[in-house]
This record gives C-alpha cells, structure tokens and sequence, in this order.
C-alpha cells in the first residue's frame, strides 16, 4: 500500500490487488516505527495519522524474572516521533488507501485474489487473479510481490527464498486492560516461558512464545493450564484469564525467518515479507517493508519516465535493501538462537542478565537499542516528488 501511495503520487498508474473485502484481520504487524512516522512526516501524512486511536510508548521495559529492566529509549532519536505507535494495521492500511484514492492514477481492487504471474518470453507480464465475478487477468509494466510470508507471487514466479529457522512460535490473543494494570508494554520471561503484552488501551494483546512446533503439545495440556502459567507469568491478570474460553480465541503465528537470493524477474519484484519474512522480534516486519517501498519508488520512479522499469532497475532495488534486511536478520537470529532458545529450554527460574543490567543502569546506551530499533540500519527518506 505504501509502494502504491508513493508511486501513483508520483503519476504512476498503479493498482493493488488485495485478496479480502476488508483489512480486518487481528494480530498483525501493529508496531509502527519512528522510521515510518518520519516517512509519513515527509509525505505530509503524520498530524492526520497521529489522530487516529493509538498508543505511544516512549521506553521499552523487560522483565526477567523478578526484575524488571529499561532496555531502550527513543526520546533522544534524531526524528520528528520519539515513540513507537501501537495501531491496529488495519486503521494504517486504511488510512493510506483512503489518501492515496486523491490521486487519479491510484486504484484498489478488493476481493481480487492472486492466483498466478503472466509469463511470455521470459517476462513476467502481469498476474492473474480470481474475484466473484470470475477470473481476470491484469497486464502491467511491473508487477510488486507484496503478499506476506507465504507470498503466491513469488512462489509462481519460482523464486527461491533461503529458510533462516526459528526456534519458536507465538500463540496471540486478548484479554481486557483494567485501571491498575502496569501502564507500559513490556515483555516477561522465566522458567522457560516468554510472554509480550501490547498495550492497546482498552485490552491486551499477548503473545505467548513457545518452542517451534509446540502448538500442538500444548494444546494438549489443555486450556487450563495454559491460563494458569499465564496467571503465574503474569498476575495482575488472574482475574480474567477465564476470558480465553476455547482454543479458537488463541491465534498460532509460526515464525519463519527467511530471505529471496533474487528478489526480482524481469517484470517483477517482491518488497516486504514477500522478500524476506522477519522474525517478530522488535516489531521491525512492517517498517523493514515500508522502508523497501520508500526505495522502490525513489528508484523505480525516475525509471518509469523513460518507459518499463529494466532488470538493472530492479537489481539497484535489492541491492540498496538488501544490507539492511542481512543485518537486521542476523541480529535477530542472534537473540533467537542465544537468548530466547535459552529461555524456553531452561526449568529454573531467571536472573537477569548483566547486559541488561548494564542497559537499565546506563540511559546513554538505552539509546543503541532505540536506534537499531526504531530506525535500523538503513532508514530511507523520500525523494519523489508529488506529479
């Protein structure tokens, strides 16, 4: 949506594609980053935006074990937001979708499902697509894969992504926020659990980290005992744990943490989770993918002046992004495979350790986390102009 917005206010003509009725999905990437609020300041976009329903969390605090710990702080980052936004993603793709149908050269096609790439002559010449009234068939100069993790446009396009591994998975769900409730988002971990809770103002949204494959196991210990480990990590919230009343109020994320070797075809480029799907460590997936549409369009849009986008065009895209999503994969994987596959394998209760000791007892280097995580390594700024 944001590759979208960008080029057509560029006068490119673009149209998306999205396979449902509506954005209306829960437990999606909902953190927004300084880097994209810093975005959404030079498109003009940021004061309407701030005016939307959302939480600002200014400090990211961690408790282990019994101790908890200030691990980062944004209010010293060099941007216009020195805060994170929690906001449900679909009040963020409506609010782009509404402000990019300004522009006469914006059209969003709803309930149109991707089914597969147009290819003659080695060219990727359009998709094809299914709605309820029948198949159809969509020609174009390029084609931008943005459709997540399981991406079908890269799969029919038969490029090949490079699986990273994680060694767990997230089971999300809700229970309601209560005055007296801890007034900051903050993660908890001990005796092999791990759990992060969201402030979303009226409610909770947690997500409960186990080990990779575990769903099923734990299921099978029951509900009961689920809400009761809940209960033991987290107390304040004994008194509505019985808000869980069947597994299907519990949403499964299982985490992949992969990239593409080639990002593109002729006629074809995947951005995003399409390109490489992120760990949820840090909330980094969506502004990673916002920050590949902000390259795409700087990149692409003085392409398109002088007719289709090449293959080189698109080669200048990946290899701009590509430094960032390595780093900011391998640091993930670091905290991955040393910090949280240690916590869900260990029986004995936490102690916090002296990195994070030192973090909570030093406000400057507070500010390393920050910036790795709210801007990351390669921020990008947007330098199309408005057509």
């Amino acid at each position: 949506m944001m590759a979208a917005y960008l080029l057509a206010r560029a006068g490119v003509n673009v149209l998306v594609l999205e396979k449902h009725a509506d954005f209306l999905r829960d437990f999606r990437g909902d953190t927004i980053h300084p880097s994209t609020l810093e975005v959404l300041y030079e498109l003009g976009l940021l004061d309407d935006f701030l005016k939307l329903p959302h939480q600002e969390m200014k400090q990211l605090h961690a408790q282990i074990g019994e101790t908890t710990s200030t691990v980062a702080d944004f209010t010293h980052l060099g941007t216009h937001c020195k805060f994170l936004v929690f906001m449900p993603q679909w009040d963020f793709l409506n609010f782009l979708a509404e402000r990019a149908k300004q522009f006469r050269t914006f059209e969003l096609k709803m309930q149109a499902e991707v089914t597969g790439v147009i290819e003659e002559d080695g060219r990727i010449q359009g998709l094809r697509a299914r709605t309820r009234g029948g198949d159809f068939e969509v020609r174009a100069d390029l084609s931008i894969g943005a459709d997540g993790r399981n991406s079908i446009v890269r799969e029919r396009a038969g490029l090949i992504a490079e699986t990273l591994g994680a060694p767990m998975d997230v089971m999300f769900f809700r229970l309601s926020r209560k005055p007296g409730d801890p007034n900051q988002t903050f993660g908890r971990a001990d005796s092999g659990r791990i759990v992060v809770l969201l402030d979303r103002d009226e409610y909770w949204q947690i997500g409960f980290v186990i080990p990779k494959g575990a769903a099923e196991e734990t299921k099978m210990h029951g509900l009961d005992s689920f809400r009761n480990e809940l209960a033991r990590l987290c107390p304040f919230l004994t008194d509505r744990i019985d808000e869980l009343r069947t597994w299907d109020d519990v949403k499964l994320l299982t985490v992949a943490v992969d990239r593409l070797r080639t990002w593109f075809r002729p006629g074809l480029l995947c951005i995003g989770d399409s390109a490489h799907a992120m760990s949820p460590i840090g909330g980094v997936g969506i502004n990673l993918a916002i920050q590949d549409a902000v390259a795409t369009a700087n990149i692409l849009v003085p392409k398109f002046k002088m007719g289709p986008p090449g293959i080189q065009a698109l080669r200048e895209v990946q290899n701009r992004r590509m430094f960032p999503t390595r780093a900011t994969q391998k640091l993930q994987l670091g905290i991955q495979n040393k910090v949280i596959r240690n916590v869900l394998n260990t029986k004995e209760q936490l102690t916090t350790p002296w990195p994070v000791r030192l973090l909570d007892r030093s406000p400057l280097l507070q500010r390393v986390p920050a910036q790795l995580i709210g801007i990351g390594f390669r921020p990008e700024h947007v330098t199309v102009t408005k057509s």
